[in-house]
């Protein structure tokens, strides 16, 4: 009964107040492609979609991260430990850390060891559009695709060369600085940028926090992405894009030292987009991502080496069918992880994919399989399949059925002392229906969904041997209401979205830690000549940051160390001098709320950040 009082308030809300959330461009229909891995228009996805542009992105503010970005977004949470820089967990559809994937220009990239991305790495700067795909993606993607996707393009280059520039400082001793060119011709397209970001950041633990160290500990990150694209002739192009951060971020851990580690992320892909007949495309892609880190420490004051580097290749083919397209493609994944001083050791996954959809008047269908061999346990078969109707105009049903899985990382097979090589996948299994409406700018739309987890790995300590050690033992339950829209109104612009989630461990009963039952967003903006202006507003129920299980697989867990709900209050102004120079300022936690995303560890207080942007249209 838990998760039908928040439902039955969640209709409420949709038929009291419709135009809540972003809203969209009635005259430019936004296309996406992770949704199916074919382009298609956001608002004929059948998928539980967000796209964020350039436009969008620069409205953030460049005091944003691409976690809290994205943490303002329906279906997302967000945990962190210790401000800008710090290791991040993102938390989509109230699935683990773990179970959703990053994707950069198509190639995935993250740790193998611990099974998540370092998102903290990633500037804003670099990034020309964001796609959010929420639920089970493993058909289109594989491997830890339990809760969705997440993929970002790179900055590209078309038309008249220009060159934009960023310079702006803040609270806390931030500074940043960005530049770049991009342009291209008939046939070229070409852009190349660079980026330097730093704070000074406050302690990352607070005081009761073990290995809590009073001092500051900064961050700073340098980057660098190109984009070069070449179209040999009508239907026939070369491209290749690359993404490169190293950052040094500080944080507590022994009081006596300044814990530091060194963190690099790494990816870069070469393509050949091919038209091999007239309802034939091909497109074969190679690449290759690496995520690193060094750490350094009072105990190992040389420092040690995690290091996952990931070799991909991919070969899809489109096909235009009398009804709808086929999508067949081959996938070959190669994962090399060292982690210094425990393990060396690597695995090959080989995947075959299909995939259908089309339009059939009213109708949309989508249709998906994929079947992945893993070197070190085996195949994998995962499907989809997707219905979408045009009840009336503007307003269309979805409704969608899944299964995903998640494979055990390198340190849960391989860590000596811990882990355990006998672990199998886990598996997910999601349902969900959904509305949307939009018409004339606005949008809203309400989603429901339910995913069932099974063969979850959790840790338990063996008393008589005193060894912790994952295991396939738990199940949970993962279901909720996301609604999401905007519109204009009388010149405000208009964005909001609210979440309800009810997130179980089965055999317990117990909340999967450090997410919230509730969440929600608000934004109003407004332009008026050159000024923008808005304010933002952003809620987030309590939670509990830890569940402890016992020894006995089935035995009752424990919640512990209670995080509190917070709301931040947030303005933005940005006032165009000319048409190509910006001033642009933000203001973040404005009523200074002191909160937590992660048991003892610290958050920004109030602060601001000022900045000049250049940028030719």
């Amino acid at each position: 009964m838990t998760f039908i009082r928040p439902t039955l308030a969640a209709l409420a809300v949709a038929t009291a107040f419709p135009l809540t959330g972003l809203a969209a461009d009635a005259e430019q229909p936004v296309v996406v492609v992770t949704a199916s891995r074919q382009a298609q228009r956001a608002d004929e996805a059948i998928a539980d979609v967000t796209v964020i542009d350039r436009a969008r992105i620069e409205q953030s503010g460049a005091s944003f991260s691409l976690p809290e970005l994205l943490a303002r977004q329906p279906g997302i949470q967000m945990a962190t430990n210790g401000g800008p820089g710090k290791s991040t967990s993102i938390f989509m559809r109230g699935g683990n850390g773990n179970h959703t994937i990053l994707l950069i220009d198509g190639m995935r990239i993250g740790s193998a060891t611990t099974g998540t991305a370092s998102w903290q790495d990633i500037p804003l700067s670099q990034i020309e559009r964001i796609e959010i795909v929420r639920g089970p993606a493993s058909a289109l993607y594989g491997a830890d695709a339990m809760s969705g996707v997440v993929q970002i393009f790179t900055r590209k280059g078309h038309g008249t060369p220009r060159v934009d520039a960023f310079a702006g400082a803040g609270s806390y001793g931030a500074r940043e600085v960005s530049a770049g060119v991009a342009g291209g011709t008939e046939r070229l397209s070409y852009a190349l940028r660079g980026g330097y970001t730093e704070t000074e950041g406050t302690s990352a633990k607070m005081r009761k926090a073990t290995g809590y160290n009073p001092d500051h500990d900064p961050y700073r990150n340098t980057s660098v992405s190109g984009n070069l694209g070449y179209r040999l002739a009508d239907g026939h192009e070369l491209g290749a894009t690359f993404l490169a951060t190293e950052g040094r971020n500080f944080y507590d851990g022994e009081a006596s030292f300044n814990n530091y580690n060194n963190s690099a992320q790494r990816v870069w892909s070469l393509h050949s987009r091919n038209r091999l007949a007239a309802s034939w495309t091909s497109t074969l892609r190679f690449g290759q991502s690496v995520d690193s880190y060094e750490g350094f420490m009072l105990s190992k004051p040389a420092g040690s080496t995690i290091r996952t580097t990931q070799d991909q290749l991919a070969w899809q083919h489109d096909i235009r069918l009398p009804v709808g397209t086929l999508m067949a493609a081959y996938e070959n994944l190669h994962q090399k992880v060292l982690s210094e001083g425990a393990f060396d050791g690597g695995r090959t996954v080989n995947s075959a994919l299909l995939g259908w959809t089309a339009g059939l008047g009213a109708h949309t269908v989508q249709l998906n399989a994929r079947h992945d061999e893993n070197s070190q346990y085996g195949g994998k078969t995962t499907g989809y399949a997707g219905y979408g109707y045009q009840i009336a105009n503007g307003l269309r049903f979805t409704g969608s059925i899944g299964s995903a899985f998640r494979a055990p990382t390198f340190n849960e097979l391989y860590y000596p002392g811990f882990g355990n090589a006998n672990l199998k996948p886990e598996n997910a299994y999601n349902k969900e229906i959904g509305l949307l409406w939009s018409q004339g700018g606005s949008f809203a739309s309400l989603t429901v969904f339910r995913n069932r987890i099974s063969d979850m790995i959790v840790t338990f300590r063996n008393p008589s041997t005193g060894r912790s050690m994952p295991s396939n033992v738990r199940e949970a339950l993962v279901q909720g209401v996301s609604l999401a829209g905007g519109t204009r109104l009388a010149g405000f612009d208009l964005e909001a979205g609210i979440d309800f989630l009810d997130a179980k461990d089965r055999d317990s009963d117990a909340s999967l830690p450090r997410r919230a039952k509730q969440s929600g967003h608000f934004r109003v903006s407004r332009k008026v000549e050159r000024i923008t202006a808005g304010v933002e507003l952003q809620g987030v129920g309590g939670r509990y940051d830890a569940v402890s299980f016992s020894t006995t697989a089935l035995a009752t867990a424990t919640e512990r160390d209670r995080l509190g709900g917070y709301g931040l209050l947030n303005a933005f102004v940005k006032y165009a001098v000319t048409p190509e120079w910006s001033v642009e300022g933000r203001a973040n936690n404005l009523l200074d709320k002191q909160y937590e995303t992660a048991y003892g560890y610290n958050t920004p207080g109030a602060n601001v950040f000022f900045g000049v942007r250049y940028a030719p249209r």
